[in-house]
């Protein structure tokens, strides 16, 4: 009776393995699921329909992991036709019900008073692997370019520094910097060539993150955003947090 009863217990062990392991293989290959959302082909503004960004060629339908797809993205222009983009939708992101609203429903943005909103696009890593939220104060980085163009300036011409440290440099942007908007997170594909020179294609997280700042702040933003690559810190009233002078490749070990 022991021995028929060790039998039946290992019959029903490994059933219940069985069943567990392929339970996991069934929810793996669902996450995998090809799924075909509708994506921004260009800028939209705020305040445009759907249909007339349709009617724009403003979309187009991409295929994602389905565990890559945003809650509420769609596949089908048709249920914001007569609706509004209540903020710009930026090419790139995929098209989320949220994002439109009824006329008149625009949200307004709280700015304290001197500042504008701008908008920036960063990775995951980029915004503090999503701790940035609104209300958080952020450090901005800026890596560019030493011989960087700077508009209505001739171009200087690289110095010895700079190609010694392969002409890029990192440095404080803005030490304090209000994040007072996030929107949706999406997936872009970004293709890349290895060292082998083949291709391959990385579906990178990317959010859109509004700061206010100073219309002489968001020049600067601008434009190290349109020549170089920013990297938020988040802060706090205890950091300490100040411009200083720029990492290159000759202080990098310093």
């Amino acid at each position: 009776m022991l021995l028929i009863a060790a039998i039946i217990v290992a019959a029903l062990g490994t059933t219940l393995v069985f069943l567990y392991v392929n339970g996991i293989n069934s929810r793996a290959m669902a996450d995998q699921q090809p799924t075909r959302v509708l994506v921004a082909k260009q800028l939209i503004p705020a305040g445009t329909t759907g249909s007339a960004a349709a009617a724009a060629g403003s979309f187009e339908l991409k295929t994602f992991p389905k565990i890559a797809v945003a809650p509420g993205a769609l596949s089908d222009v048709k249920p914001i036709n007569d609706m509004v983009a209540q903020s710009p939708i930026y090419p790139g992101e995929e098209i989320l019900l949220s994002q439109f609203g009824s006329r008149g429903a625009t949200q307004a943005i709280p700015l304290p008073a001197g500042t504008v909103a701008i908008s920036v696009q960063l990775s995951d890593p980029a915004r503090v692997a999503g701790f940035v939220s609104p209300g958080s104060h952020v450090v901005i980085f800026a890596t560019v370019s030493a011989a960087a163009p700077v508009p209505g300036q001739p171009t200087p011409a690289p110095s010895a520094s700079a190609a010694a440290n392969g002409g890029n440099l990192t440095a404080v942007l803005l030490p304090d910097v209000e994040v007072v908007a996030t929107g949706a997170t999406t997936v872009i594909p970004v293709t890349q060539t290895n060292p082998n020179g083949q291709q391959q294609t990385q579906q990178i997280p990317q959010t859109i993150l509004t700061l206010a700042v100073t219309p002489a702040q968001a020049q600067k933003v601008i434009w190290a955003s349109q020549q170089g690559q920013l990297y938020f810190g988040l802060v706090n009233d205890k950091s300490n947090v100040k411009k200083g002078p720029a990492t290159t490749l000759e202080n990098l070990f310093q």
